[in-house]
Formats: C-alpha cells, structure tokens, sequence
C-alpha cells in the first residue's frame, strides 16, 4: 500500500514538476471538520465526519459510503485516527483536523471491495462566467473572493488539483466573459493552452431573481466532453456539481480496486535513462503510487532499464495512472497481459 515517502517525493517534485500534468495530492488521508465545543462525543461524531471526507477522496466516489463495510467502519471511526488537533477557523468557531494512517485506509478499501485512487492526479483549470443583473463577469479574487474560495474548497474536499487562470491581458484577449460563456471546445482549449492542462471546467450560470441559480458545466478531458445543466438555490451548490462532475469521471478513469494477489508482478522497461538522477527518479515516483508496492530493478543495458512491478493492478491499469507523467511516453500499444515500454523524456 502507500508508502510514507516525503524526502523522495521532495526531490520528485524538483525533477519532474515541469513535465507532469497531475500533482501529487498531500491531504488525501486528512480532514478538518467543524465541532461545536472538545466533548468526546462531538469528537466521535466529527471523527466520522473526517473519515468519510477522506474516504471519498481516496475512492473518488460518494457511493463508497454506501457500502455496508464501509458503513460499519464509519460506526468506529476513532479507531481509525491516527491524531487529531484542534484549531480556530478563520471564521468563528472550533475545528478539529483529523490525520489517518495511509495503508489502514488503503487496507479498508480493499477489504471493502472498493476503488483507490493513487494520489498522483491530474490537474483541472477552472473557468467560471456568472451572469447577473448587472452583467456578465468571469469569476476570480477580484470579482468574488469568496466564491474563489468555495471553489478551491470543493475540489480539496474531493481530492482533485485545481488551477484557477491568471485573468492577464493575455487571458483577457483570448477568453472573455462571452468567450467562456459560449463553452465552444475549440475556444476553451485554445485559451487554455497556455497553462499545459489537458482538464478544462468551464461553468456559466445566472443568478436569477427568484433566487434559483441555473447553468451549465462543461468538461474536457483528454478522453472526452462531458456537459451537465443543473438548477440550485445557491452558487455553492452549482459550483458542488461541476466539482462532483469532475471527480466522478477522473476517478473512472484512474481508480482501481485493489487487489490482494499481486502475483509475479508487471514487467516495465524504460528507455532513455542517461543518468543517476534518471534512474532515481523513476523508480522512486513509482514507488509513491499506491498501487505499487515495489518497483525492483531486473536489468540494466545501456540506457535501457527494466523492472518489475510489484503491484495490486495489471498492465492497463497501471497504464492510466504511469502515463499521467509526460516524462514517462509509451514506446508501443499496450496489450492486455503484456508489459510496459516507456521512453524517458528529459
């Protein structure tokens, strides 16, 4: 399971922070949740609060917690907690931060039968037009701060890396209000090229004046466009959806449920490693992948390495989440039952 690697994953973000779309997610076994005073009661009930907070961010799925053995879990929270810490939010009131153990939480989804989704993720940049009486305006620090906010909060609360735009002349020419509200793919791509993200959220919405607000989000991923109308009494709300939206599509696409037979393991070749730093970076960013236990060095020829991939996925599986890194470029087709050729891209 997840493995505490923090000095590896310091030097791994040095070497590879410019060529990877996905970041590393650091507070996915962690929660903070609001308690009205430090009673042990109020603590088991906020015990389970964060328990369920960090269980939809590593699964990537709100109905892991329909799940019968999750639900029983939910039932003994504290003895899942690693440590706790009480802290004043910045608006009144007491919060307790919740940290819990990486491998029990990996373990608990596994027995489960549920999804883990490794904590290397992809990116999303987030563009928001909001339509008012008094016009239409893109939604950032200046125009409302506190929406800003939210947004951030909900795609932490989900687990997924969000980038909001730098709203600059150059943005300012390429994607207007009217730009982002007409939700052309062609457009938002192409001002969104920039910033190197292949995930684009673009949401318009109205309020109106009976108080209801009424938009639509659109999604692009690498794979596809997805669209979703929604209709909500609040702009909090409107903005759960399109984050929601998000999560449940990424988390289709990279979370694997775990299995407990590894077997012999997957075979990895990479080609192209010229130096030490090379070699060291690419076993040691495997070997942050939950899913993988192990990345063993079978051979090395040249600048040509091979491994074996001591992992609760196959081949495919591990696919999807190894090519998240743009260093690491498939040399051939993958096939169901075969191994895994990369090119090093330095």
């Amino acid at each position: 399971m997840r493995k505490a690697l923090a000095t590896i994953v310091t030097v791994l973000l040095a070497l590879l922070s410019s060529a990877v779309q996905a970041e590393v997610v650091r507070d996915l076994y962690s929660a903070q949740v609001p308690v009205a005073d430090r009673s042990q009661a109020e603590l088991n009930r906020a015990s389970g609060d964060a328990l369920s907070q960090v269980l939809v961010k590593v699964s990537g799925s709100l109905e892991v917690l329909d799940n019968p053995a999750i639900q029983q879990a939910l039932g003994k929270s504290r003895g899942y907690v690693q440590q706790y810490a009480y802290a004043r939010a910045n608006t009144p009131g007491l919060m307790a931060r919740f940290e819990f153990d990486d491998s029990v939480i990996a373990d608990l989804l596994s027995e489960a039968g549920a999804p883990l989704w490794t904590a290397n993720r992809p990116v999303v940049l987030v563009w928001i037009v909001v339509e008012t009486a008094s016009g239409r305006f893109l939604l950032n620090n200046d125009s409302d701060p506190m929406l800003v906010e939210e947004v951030t909060r909900q795609f932490s609360q989900r687990g997924v890396p969000v980038r909001l735009p730098l709203f600059d002349l150059v943005d300012a020419a390429s994607m207007p209000p009217e730009a982002v509200w007409r939700q052309d793919s062609d457009t938002l791509k192409a001002g969104s090229a920039r910033y190197g993200l292949e995930d684009v959220l673009a949401g318009r919405v109205a309020a109106l004046s009976t108080g209801t607000w009424v938009g639509d989000w659109v999604y692009l991923s690498s794979e596809t466009r997805l669209d979703r109308s929604y209709s909500t009494g609040t702009a909090e709300e409107f903005i759960r959806e399109g984050v929601a939206m998000v999560a449940q599509d990424m988390a289709s696409r990279f979370a694997v449920a775990p299995t407990n037979a590894v077997g012999p393991g997957v075979l990895m070749t990479v080609s192209g490693i010229s130096t030490y730093a090379d070699y060291a970076g690419v076993v040691a960013w495997l070997e942050s992948l939950e899913l993988i236990e192990h990345a063993n060095i079978e051979r090395i020829s040249g600048d040509r390495i091979e491994l074996r991939l001591v992992a609760q996925a196959d081949a495919s599986q591990l696919a999807s989440i190894i090519e998240l890194n743009e260093q690491l470029q498939p040399a051939e087709q993958i096939a169901p039952g075969t191994g895994l050729d990369y090119q090093w891209q330095n």
